[in-house]
Protein backbone atom coordinates (compact mmCIF):
# COMPACT_ATOMS: atom_id res chain seq x y z
CA UNK A 1 0.00 0.00 0.00
CA UNK A 2 2.52 2.31 -1.29
CA UNK A 3 0.11 5.29 -1.47
CA UNK A 4 -1.70 4.72 1.71
CA UNK A 5 -3.87 7.57 2.66
CA UNK A 6 -2.47 10.14 0.08
CA UNK A 7 -5.04 11.64 -1.56
CA UNK A 8 -5.22 11.86 -5.27
CA UNK A 9 -6.56 13.58 -8.50
CA UNK A 10 -6.59 12.51 -11.86
CA UNK A 11 -7.28 14.26 -14.83
CA UNK A 12 -9.16 11.99 -17.71
CA UNK A 13 -9.22 9.17 -14.95
CA UNK A 14 -11.94 7.18 -15.88
CA UNK A 15 -11.37 6.01 -19.88
CA UNK A 16 -8.24 4.08 -21.14
CA UNK A 17 -5.68 4.76 -19.23
CA UNK A 18 -6.53 6.33 -17.40
CA UNK A 19 -9.27 4.79 -15.99
CA UNK A 20 -6.31 1.61 -15.08
CA UNK A 21 -3.97 4.71 -13.26
CA UNK A 22 -7.00 5.47 -11.13
CA UNK A 23 -7.72 1.42 -10.60
CA UNK A 24 -4.05 1.16 -9.75
CA UNK A 25 -3.65 4.23 -7.25
CA UNK A 26 -6.71 2.54 -5.56
CA UNK A 27 -5.13 -0.64 -5.65
CA UNK A 28 -2.08 1.13 -3.75
CA UNK A 29 -3.96 2.69 -1.15
CA UNK A 30 -5.03 6.22 -2.70
CA UNK A 31 -8.30 7.95 -2.30
CA UNK A 32 -9.02 9.55 -5.87
CA UNK A 33 -10.84 12.29 -7.32
CA UNK A 34 -11.71 11.76 -10.71
CA UNK A 35 -12.18 14.14 -13.51
CA UNK A 36 -13.06 14.27 -17.62
CA UNK A 37 -15.44 15.90 -19.46
CA UNK A 38 -18.03 12.69 -20.21
CA UNK A 39 -19.82 12.59 -16.79
CA UNK A 40 -21.17 9.03 -17.34
CA UNK A 41 -17.90 6.91 -17.10
CA UNK A 42 -16.71 9.05 -14.25
CA UNK A 43 -19.64 7.94 -12.29
CA UNK A 44 -19.24 4.27 -12.87
CA UNK A 45 -15.79 4.19 -12.45
CA UNK A 46 -16.42 5.87 -8.93
CA UNK A 47 -19.15 3.35 -8.36
CA UNK A 48 -16.85 0.33 -9.67
CA UNK A 49 -14.26 1.68 -7.33
CA UNK A 50 -16.82 1.85 -3.99
CA UNK A 51 -17.99 -1.28 -5.08
CA UNK A 52 -14.57 -2.81 -4.21
CA UNK A 53 -14.19 -1.00 -0.77
CA UNK A 54 -11.67 2.05 -2.19
CA UNK A 55 -12.59 5.51 -2.30
CA UNK A 56 -13.52 7.94 -4.95
CA UNK A 57 -15.11 10.66 -6.47
CA UNK A 58 -15.32 13.29 -9.16
CA UNK A 59 -16.77 16.16 -10.55
CA UNK A 60 -16.64 16.48 -14.27
CA UNK A 61 -15.22 19.60 -16.63
CA UNK A 62 -13.02 20.33 -19.27
CA UNK A 63 -9.13 20.90 -17.79
CA UNK A 64 -8.20 23.27 -20.63
CA UNK A 65 -11.07 25.72 -18.97
CA UNK A 66 -9.61 27.87 -16.28
CA UNK A 67 -12.99 28.08 -14.28
CA UNK A 68 -13.69 24.18 -14.49
CA UNK A 69 -10.15 23.65 -13.34
CA UNK A 70 -10.46 25.74 -10.11
CA UNK A 71 -14.25 24.19 -9.41
CA UNK A 72 -12.75 20.60 -9.60
CA UNK A 73 -9.65 21.56 -7.43
CA UNK A 74 -12.02 22.98 -4.79
CA UNK A 75 -14.30 19.89 -5.02
CA UNK A 76 -11.19 17.78 -4.47
CA UNK A 77 -10.22 19.53 -1.38
CA UNK A 78 -13.69 19.63 0.03
CA UNK A 79 -13.54 15.79 -0.17
CA UNK A 80 -9.92 15.83 0.97
CA UNK A 81 -10.62 18.06 3.74
CA UNK A 82 -7.91 20.31 2.11
CA UNK A 83 -4.55 18.31 1.48
CA UNK A 84 -3.94 17.36 -2.19
CA UNK A 85 -0.80 14.75 -2.16
CA UNK A 86 -0.30 13.86 -5.99
CA UNK A 87 -1.70 15.08 -9.28
CA UNK A 88 -1.79 12.76 -11.98
CA UNK A 89 -2.46 14.64 -15.55
CA UNK A 90 -4.11 11.77 -17.75
CA UNK A 91 -6.26 13.86 -20.13
CA UNK A 92 -4.83 14.29 -23.39
CA UNK A 93 -6.18 13.83 -27.46
CA UNK A 94 -4.83 12.99 -30.38
CA UNK A 95 -5.34 15.53 -32.80
CA UNK A 96 -4.62 14.87 -36.89
CA UNK A 97 -3.44 11.52 -37.86
CA UNK A 98 -1.04 10.60 -40.84
CA UNK A 99 -0.88 14.60 -42.01
CA UNK A 100 2.00 16.35 -43.29
CA UNK A 101 3.08 19.49 -41.70
CA UNK A 102 2.04 21.65 -44.55
CA UNK A 103 -1.78 19.84 -44.56
CA UNK A 104 -2.35 20.23 -40.76
CA UNK A 105 -5.19 23.08 -40.19
CA UNK A 106 -4.34 25.78 -38.15
CA UNK A 107 -7.32 24.81 -36.12
CA UNK A 108 -6.54 21.36 -35.32
CA UNK A 109 -2.89 22.21 -34.11
CA UNK A 110 -4.08 24.62 -31.86
CA UNK A 111 -6.92 22.68 -30.66
CA UNK A 112 -4.48 19.93 -29.23
CA UNK A 113 -1.69 22.22 -28.25
CA UNK A 114 -5.03 23.74 -26.02
CA UNK A 115 -5.72 20.16 -24.83
CA UNK A 116 -2.47 19.03 -24.25
CA UNK A 117 -0.49 21.63 -23.29
CA UNK A 118 -2.89 23.91 -21.35
CA UNK A 119 -4.90 21.05 -19.92
CA UNK A 120 -1.81 19.67 -18.40
CA UNK A 121 -0.67 23.65 -17.75
CA UNK A 122 -4.10 24.32 -15.72
CA UNK A 123 -4.18 21.49 -13.13
CA UNK A 124 -0.64 22.03 -12.58
CA UNK A 125 -1.11 26.15 -11.60
CA UNK A 126 -4.20 25.33 -9.80
CA UNK A 127 -3.09 22.41 -7.20
CA UNK A 128 0.60 23.82 -7.12
CA UNK A 129 -0.52 26.62 -4.07
CA UNK A 130 -2.24 23.63 -1.96
CA UNK A 131 0.79 21.56 -2.39
CA UNK A 132 3.28 24.38 -1.86
CA UNK A 133 1.53 25.36 1.22
CA UNK A 134 1.72 21.54 2.53
CA UNK A 135 5.09 21.45 1.23
CA UNK A 136 4.79 18.35 0.03
CA UNK A 137 3.41 17.24 -3.65
CA UNK A 138 3.91 14.60 -6.41
CA UNK A 139 2.60 15.17 -9.62
CA UNK A 140 2.91 12.80 -12.59
CA UNK A 141 2.26 14.29 -16.26
CA UNK A 142 1.96 11.70 -18.93
CA UNK A 143 3.39 13.11 -22.09
CA UNK A 144 4.31 10.47 -25.24
CA UNK A 145 7.80 9.03 -26.55
CA UNK A 146 6.94 11.12 -29.65
CA UNK A 147 8.37 13.76 -26.74
CA UNK A 148 11.88 12.39 -26.80
CA UNK A 149 11.83 11.74 -30.97
CA UNK A 150 10.30 13.10 -34.20
CA UNK A 151 6.63 11.24 -35.41
CA UNK A 152 6.49 11.02 -38.93
CA UNK A 153 3.05 13.00 -39.84
CA UNK A 154 2.00 13.55 -36.22
CA UNK A 155 3.72 17.63 -36.02
CA UNK A 156 1.00 18.21 -33.96
CA UNK A 157 0.69 15.84 -31.20
CA UNK A 158 4.83 15.47 -31.44
CA UNK A 159 5.27 19.18 -30.73
CA UNK A 160 2.12 19.03 -27.81
CA UNK A 161 4.15 16.36 -26.39
CA UNK A 162 7.85 18.07 -26.25
CA UNK A 163 6.31 20.82 -24.70
CA UNK A 164 5.32 18.88 -21.95
CA UNK A 165 8.54 17.88 -21.02
CA UNK A 166 9.74 21.54 -20.89
CA UNK A 167 6.63 22.71 -18.75
CA UNK A 168 7.27 19.21 -16.08
CA UNK A 169 10.65 20.26 -16.03
CA UNK A 170 10.42 24.44 -14.95
CA UNK A 171 7.53 23.53 -12.81
CA UNK A 172 10.23 20.74 -11.22
CA UNK A 173 12.71 23.97 -10.90
CA UNK A 174 9.76 26.37 -9.62
CA UNK A 175 8.73 24.25 -7.08
CA UNK A 176 11.30 21.90 -5.90
CA UNK A 177 11.92 23.60 -2.79
CA UNK A 178 9.02 23.21 -1.24
CA UNK A 179 8.97 19.24 -1.31
CA UNK A 180 7.15 18.38 -4.31
CA UNK A 181 8.41 16.71 -7.37
CA UNK A 182 7.24 16.71 -10.67
CA UNK A 183 8.27 14.18 -13.59
CA UNK A 184 6.50 12.77 -16.91
CA UNK A 185 5.57 9.37 -18.17
CA UNK A 186 6.35 9.27 -21.83
CA UNK A 187 4.38 6.31 -23.29
CA UNK A 188 5.04 4.91 -26.35
CA UNK A 189 2.24 3.21 -27.91
CA UNK A 190 -0.17 1.88 -25.93
CA UNK A 191 -3.00 -0.67 -26.18
CA UNK A 192 -6.29 0.99 -26.14
CA UNK A 193 -8.81 2.04 -28.09
CA UNK A 194 -6.95 5.15 -28.92
CA UNK A 195 -4.57 2.78 -30.64
CA UNK A 196 -6.72 1.18 -32.32
CA UNK A 197 -8.38 4.55 -33.70
CA UNK A 198 -4.43 5.79 -34.63
CA UNK A 199 -4.14 2.34 -36.70
CA UNK A 200 -7.25 2.19 -38.49
CA UNK A 201 -7.55 5.50 -39.48
CA UNK A 202 -3.19 5.13 -40.94
CA UNK A 203 -4.51 2.41 -42.87
CA UNK A 204 -7.47 4.19 -44.15
CA UNK A 205 -5.46 6.69 -45.65
CA UNK A 206 -2.34 4.54 -46.47
CA UNK A 207 -4.60 1.93 -48.32
CA UNK A 208 -3.50 -1.14 -46.24
CA UNK A 209 -4.82 -2.89 -43.36
CA UNK A 210 -5.13 -2.73 -39.79
CA UNK A 211 -2.95 -5.58 -38.77
CA UNK A 212 0.07 -4.10 -41.09
CA UNK A 213 -0.27 -0.99 -39.35
CA UNK A 214 0.14 -2.77 -35.98
CA UNK A 215 3.10 -4.76 -37.07
CA UNK A 216 4.53 -1.88 -38.41
CA UNK A 217 4.70 -0.31 -34.66
CA UNK A 218 5.61 -3.73 -33.65
CA UNK A 219 8.60 -3.49 -35.45
CA UNK A 220 9.51 -0.22 -34.64
CA UNK A 221 10.07 -1.23 -30.44
CA UNK A 222 13.27 -2.80 -29.43
CA UNK A 223 11.16 -5.22 -27.32
CA UNK A 224 8.81 -6.36 -30.54
CA UNK A 225 5.79 -5.39 -27.67
CA UNK A 226 3.06 -2.69 -27.12
CA UNK A 227 3.11 -1.00 -24.57
CA UNK A 228 -0.33 -1.65 -21.97
CA UNK A 229 -2.04 0.67 -19.56
CA UNK A 230 -0.95 -1.61 -16.48
CA UNK A 231 3.00 -0.71 -17.44
CA UNK A 232 2.14 3.37 -17.05
CA UNK A 233 -0.18 2.31 -14.19
CA UNK A 234 2.40 0.75 -12.17
CA UNK A 235 4.52 3.62 -13.20
CA UNK A 236 2.57 6.08 -11.57
CA UNK A 237 2.46 4.54 -8.49
CA UNK A 238 6.14 4.47 -8.90
CA UNK A 239 6.27 8.43 -9.26
CA UNK A 240 3.78 9.36 -6.98
CA UNK A 241 5.22 7.03 -4.09
CA UNK A 242 7.59 7.87 -2.16
CA UNK A 243 10.46 5.19 -3.62
CA UNK A 244 10.86 8.26 -6.23
CA UNK A 245 11.43 10.83 -3.75
CA UNK A 246 14.82 11.98 -5.18
CA UNK A 247 13.56 11.63 -8.79
CA UNK A 248 12.16 15.21 -10.16
CA UNK A 249 12.31 17.11 -13.31
CA UNK A 250 12.72 13.16 -15.48
CA UNK A 251 11.24 11.67 -18.30
CA UNK A 252 10.28 8.23 -18.03
CA UNK A 253 9.86 6.23 -20.85
CA UNK A 254 8.45 3.44 -21.34
CA UNK A 255 7.57 2.49 -24.69
CA UNK A 256 9.61 -0.98 -25.20
CA UNK A 257 12.50 1.22 -27.30
CA UNK A 258 9.95 2.74 -29.39
CA UNK A 259 11.54 6.21 -28.88
CA UNK A 260 15.35 4.54 -28.39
Amino acid sequence: MKLRKQNAIITGGAQGMGGTISRTLVAAGATVFLTGRTKEPLNQLVDEIRANGGNADCLPGDVTIEEDVQAIVEAAKAVFAGRIDILINAAGATGPIETPVWEIDREAFSDLMEKNVIGTFLPMKHVLPTMIEQRYGKIVNIGGGSGLRGYKYRAGYSSSKWAIRGLTRTAALDAGSFNINCNAIMPGIVETPRMEKLCRVKAEKRGTTYEEVYEEYLEETALHRITTPQDIANASVFLASEDSKNITGQELSICGGWAV
